[in-house]
């Protein structure tokens, strides 16, 4: 696992002088946060990412400028200097596949199919840098050699469902309305949401994957599509909240991003970036409970899998504010901007601050060497703050998540807690 810290004023920790010399001297400073510069401050991540072939990218909020800037300049680093070839983002898997062609082909507008993705945080002059970035890399090169976009979440499944509606007609137009009529609610339903009718959506969705797989191979891309209205509609009708942490909507949606992942990573040459919040990418269970994306990944590849966390200070960023009490419907509230002062004493992020007040990358793996006061702190309870595309009116400024920088070392061959 690594963190990035960015600048926190003048951030005060409570660790020992011995952890926060350790974690100073231990810093790798960043010269710039934006790409077109040397990549100099970043060599040192080859040797920390060696072995490894999924690097996720975290954020601690989806609304602030500089981790899109920054996550933007270890991709092109990964790809680049790393042989990465795929872009696996926490975005529409519906609408993914227009960003792929305009990445790898030059297929439509960069801006429209950004905007494609249904995501308003995706909807940046950041990402626009991106994905254009991506498709002057592929421009002239050879299909096996050009950077691939993914987007690996359910959610926002408007495109496949036009796609299906295409096909179908195509191929049993007499059997479009009852194949589809239950199902195009998933357009504009959202995870939680339970629509009418519930019981017969994941029933009807499976039926329809189910009649592709009977046809002909051509069916392929239509069977993909379908495949995600079933994970959608499966998000829609479970609940957000649940005796069993892991019926939640919450836990679907980290494991269906997971087996995206992992179907990508049947091709032994393939190195991913992950682009998701810090919530998502965590190795750890989301708010001590939900099994996160990371999770599933670290448990299934191991070291094979770097969660780089990136963490902040204080300044502003863009979410939607929310009221108190039952879930209504999110996408009613306005997105704003929040701002925020620096990290308590006991967040990780002050603790950083206290060792390295610039910009800069911790290998935390590198711990497995450091001395006992080091570790005992790696493996204490720790809290970050992060925010999601949603935050609660008037208390968002005292949400603290749990954390683990939990240290692991490798013994026989396998990844065990020290």
């Amino acid at each position: 696992m690594g963190t990035f810290n960015g600048r926190v004023g003048n951030g005060w920790g409570t660790v020992s002088n011995e952890v926060t010399g350790w974690l100073a001297q231990n810093a790798l400073p960043l010269s710039s946060l934006t790409t077109g510069v040397s990549t100099v401050d970043l060599q040192p991540l080859k040797d920390v990412l060696d072995g490894v072939r999924i690097v996720g990218l975290g954020e601690a909020t989806h609304g602030t400028r500089e981790f899109f800037q920054l996550k933007h300049r270890p991709l092109e680093f990964l790809v680049t200097e790393m042989g990465f070839s795929v872009l696996a983002m926490e975005a529409s898997a519906s609408a993914g596949p227009a960003v792929d062609a305009y990445v790898r082909q030059g297929v439509g507008d960069a801006a429209k199919v950004l905007a494609g993705l249904g995501f308003w945080t995706w909807w940046t002059h950041e990402l626009l840098a991106m994905i254009q970035w991506m498709r002057a890399f592929n421009r002239g090169r050879p299909e096996d050699e050009k950077v691939r976009f993914r987007g690996i979440d359910p959610q926002h499944c408007g495109d496949s469902l036009t796609i299906l509606d295409s096909f179908l007609r195509k191929t049993a137009p007499d059997r479009v309305a009852g194949l589809l009529s239950t199902l195009r609610v998933l357009a504009t339903a959202y995870p939680g949401s339970r629509p009418d009718p519930l019981r017969r959506l994941v029933h009807d969705a499976e039926q329809l994957l189910n009649l592709l797989r009977r046809q002909s191979p051509e069916a392929a891309d239509a069977i993909r599509h379908a495949r995600t209205l079933v994970q959608a509609a499966d998000l829609v009708t479970r609940a957000r909240q649940h005796t069993d942490p892991e019926q939640t909507v919450f836990a679907a949606r980290d494991q269906y991003m997971a087996e995206a992942v992992g179907e990508l990573l049947d091709d032994p040459s393939t190195r991913i970036a992950v682009w998701a919040h810090n919530g998502h990418i965590t190795k750890s269970h989301h708010g001590g409970a939900v099994p996160t994306l990371g999770q599933h990944l670290h448990t299934r590849y191991g070291d094979a899998y770097y969660a780089l966390g990136l963490l902040f200070g204080s300044g502003s960023f863009r979410a939607r504010r929310i009221w108190p009490g039952p879930w209504t419907s999110p996408r009613a509230s306005a997105v704003v901007t929040n701002r925020i002062g620096p990290a308590g004493p006991t967040a990780v992020e002050a603790q950083l601050a206290t060792a390295n007040p610039g910009n800069h990358l911790v290998d935390l793996r590198s711990a497995a060497a450091a001395p006992a006061a080091v570790r005992e702190w790696l493996n204490g309870c720790h809290v970050t703050r992060g925010f999601g595309a949603l935050v609660p009116r008037w208390t968002y400024r005292f949400n603290l998540s749990p954390s683990s920088l939990r240290l692991r070392v490798r013994r026989g061959g396998r990844s065990v807690e020290p």
